[in-house]
């Protein structure tokens, strides 16, 4: 009986399959996020009259605003990433890992909601 080849490119993987899909994820979310403090921090910066009014005008332009929500949905999709990974690396027993997941996609849902509400509330 031959026994199978566990090593190279012809090896048995098992597991959840995250790896390259989620490293590239988390990169690209980060520089949608750089992207989006240096905009805002250079409007910040060269603003003339930055009050309240200041802010309200930034944030009432549509694609402002469209441009916060994917950076916000960035950065949950990036949390989303690393605290799973913590969860997976850090918290043997099935069922509380399994209920810590669960409790955070369901806080983040919750973000993702409140993001979308305070955007485009009136």
């Amino acid at each position: 009986m031959a026994t199978k080849n566990n090593i190279g490119p012809r090896r048995l993987v098992v597991g959840a399959h995250y790896g390259v899909k989620d490293w590239l994820a988390q990169r690209v979310t980060a520089i949608v996020m750089v992207v989006y403090t240096v905009i805002l921090l250079g409007t910040f910066l060269t603003a003339q009259n930055f009050t309240y009014e200041g802010w309200a005008s930034l944030f009432s332009r549509q694609w402002f605003k469209l441009f916060t929500a994917v950076t916000f949905f960035g950065l949950f999709y990036h949390v989303w990433v690393g605290v799973r990974d913590i969860w997976m690396d850090y918290v043997k027993p099935v069922g509380i890992r399994l209920t810590l997941q669960i409790a955070t996609v369901l806080v983040l849902i919750a973000y993702a909601v409140w993001t979308v509400q305070i955007l485009w509330s009136v």
